[in-house]
């Protein structure tokens, strides 16, 4: 698969060229593009901002026009949070993603057009795309830096073609105790606990042992807690019997 293509439209700062180098990189993005730079082109501010990103800088093309750099792709975006008096597509960035996914897999080629910072893309731009990419933002306050819209785009771009969990347990060098386990810890807080009387009146004493029960099996400790909280039984009942002795 070819992945999209960014393509900064007369940007007007080197700066924002380099950290939007770095955002594309960030999500394994690397064809960028760039229409008439305001400051031309190579830009030693924009490789000083890259960051470790400087090879897309180094394989980014160089266009006079955004025909020309649109020459060679089946379906473009363009990214504006403007309103527009043309009949198109709007997608969200999400979808939009998506849509460009399902293309490249088709074997098609996507461009992004991004516009330059002060004032975003034109309507002579944005007639040459085939669909516009908005973004949910504060309508009172809808402008988006060049290098914050591609990484929002190059986000939504790995999130679509990378497999990721929405929430995933990080285990610190350790993993899931096993039933076997989380038994015994919950035997020695039942021992611990009748010494300490804890268990009364006798009617109620098997619901709260089964709570007791339920508790330790819903929270999913790991091996690590277990022995901790064992520590802990321990630790008190050496104290108590140390105060005993007294």
């Amino acid at each position: 698969m070819i992945p999209p293509a960014f393509i900064l439209v007369r940007p007007q700062m080197g700066e924002n060229i380099g950290s939007a180098a770095r955002a594309m990189l960030n999500f394994g993005l690397e064809r960028m593009r760039i229409v008439a730079p305001r400051d031309g082109w190579p830009n030693s501010a924009a490789v000083a901002l890259a960051s470790g990103a400087g090879r897309v800088l180094d394989q980014a093309g160089l266009f006079p026009d955004v025909q020309a750099a649109i020459a060679d792709c089946d379906f473009v975006f363009a990214t504006t949070a403007r309103g527009r008096e043309l009949t198109k597509p709007v997608y969200t960035p999400e979808a939009a993603m998506d849509h460009a996914r399902a293309l490249v897999a088709a074997g098609k080629r996507v461009g992004v057009l991004f516009g330059p910072e002060r004032a975003g893309l034109e309507n002579e731009d944005v007639v040459l795309a085939n669909a516009i990419v908005t973004v949910p933002v504060n309508p009172e306050f809808a402008s988006l830096n060049l290098a914050q819209c591609v990484l929002l785009m190059g986000y939504e771009w790995r999130r679509q073609t990378e497999a990721v969990e929405g929430v995933v347990m990080e285990m610190a060098r350790t993993e899931f105790a096993s039933g076997i386990e989380v038994q015994k810890l919950g035997d020695h807080f039942e021992e611990r606990l009748e010494a300490a009387g804890f268990f009364f009146p006798e009617a109620k004493v098997p619901g709260m042992k089964a709570s007791l029960r339920n508790m330790w099996s819903r929270l999913g400790l790991t091996k690590a807690e277990v022995q901790t909280l064992h520590g802990m039984l321990r630790q008190i009942a050496y104290k108590l019997r140390a105060q005993g002795d007294e």
